[in-house]
């Protein structure tokens, strides 16, 4: 299993489509904050519109998608001379059809969900990565390639909004994370995504650390096997991920722990071996600290909700 299969897998997540928008001119559109560990999603399938979070604006076109691992409000905004306009919504079977108040033709089409990610794994996955999180699939000719079917498909599913309609958007959208994790940020980004670090040597360096986060890593070593110096391995990590490398193996190392916890009956002590920790008290102080409850009251939790 690739790198980006595999951790999307320990994440546990669950895709649902929330809402198909048809929106005009002057429109804006206000989106509240979800629920704890919901990760909202858009993809702009058709037109252009603005994307506003924290006071910051981002210009969004067809085969952008923008994911908010913090899930904050949040507001779509269509230009327009018109005074400002709200949104009217209609409920369907599956989601949510959504058209600006007054009528008029749609200037853009926009598809709007939610992850529910799994409190261990997931939660780290999703907490290393930056608010919002902004692609376009179409800077890619592989990546229009796919956006462009998979758009095909969710508006044909969309039409029909009947019997197995939520199951196959679910695995739609489970389809487009893939596709961003794997998709460096656009240009206009202020971020770029670790999972699909610009820079070679940093991406595979990241390969191995996933594949294998139990052995002893350490800065000198894969400075000495990158052909680098130290200070230009640290530089350029920090640069193509926006950790230091130490950052990114403790959350590695931690998300395959958690997965195992959750997974499997091994002992703690076993598990900690096998993702690195020399002893069971160190990780024990790392894991409460990244998710706020011991390995053993982890454990337990995840079996309760299971029931």
């Amino acid at each position: 299993m690739d790198d980006i299969s595999r951790m999307l897998h320990m994440a546990r997540l669950q895709a649902t489509l929330d809402k198909r928008c048809l929106l005009g001119d002057s429109t804006t559109m206000v989106v509240q904050p979800g629920a704890e560990r919901e990760v909202p999603f858009h993809v702009l399938l058709e037109g252009e519109c603005q994307f506003e979070v924290d006071g910051r604006l981002f210009r969004m076109v067809a085969g952008d998608v923008i994911v908010l691992p913090a899930a904050v409000r949040h507001r779509i905004i269509t230009a327009g001379a018109a005074p400002g306009r709200g949104t009217v919504e209609a409920t369907g079977s599956t989601f949510t059809r959504t058209s600006s108040a007054g009528g008029g033709p749609a200037v853009i089409d926009l598809f709007c969900g939610h992850y529910r990610v799994a409190p261990g794994a997931g939660a780290i996955l999703f907490g290393s990565l930056p608010t919002p999180v902004h692609v376009s699939l179409f800077d890619s000719e592989d990546g229009r390639s796919v956006l462009l079917q998979l758009s095909a498909l969710m508006r044909a599913e969309a039409d029909h909004d009947g019997a197995g309609s939520a199951a196959i958007m679910s695995a739609l959208c489970t389809v487009l994370i893939a596709l961003v994790l794997r998709t460096s940020s656009s240009s206009g980004a202020h971020h770029q995504l670790w999972t699909a670090a610009a820079d070679a040597q940093v991406g595979d360096v990241i390969r191995r650390v996933l594949s294998s986060p139990g052995q002893g890593w350490s800065i000198a070593g894969l400075a000495r096997e990158s052909a680098m110096s130290r200070a230009t391995f640290i530089r350029r990590f920090h640069a193509a991920t926006e950790m230091t490398f130490g950052q990114f193996l403790v959350r590695t190392r931690l998300m395959c722990a958690a997965d195992l916890l959750a997974g499997t009956d091994r002992t703690v002590s076993s598990i900690s071996a096998e993702v690195g920790y020399r002893s069971e008290s160190a990780f024990t102080r790392a894991f409460r600290e990244a998710l706020g409850a011991t390995p053993a009251r982890f454990r337990r939790e995840q079996k309760v909700q299971s029931l």
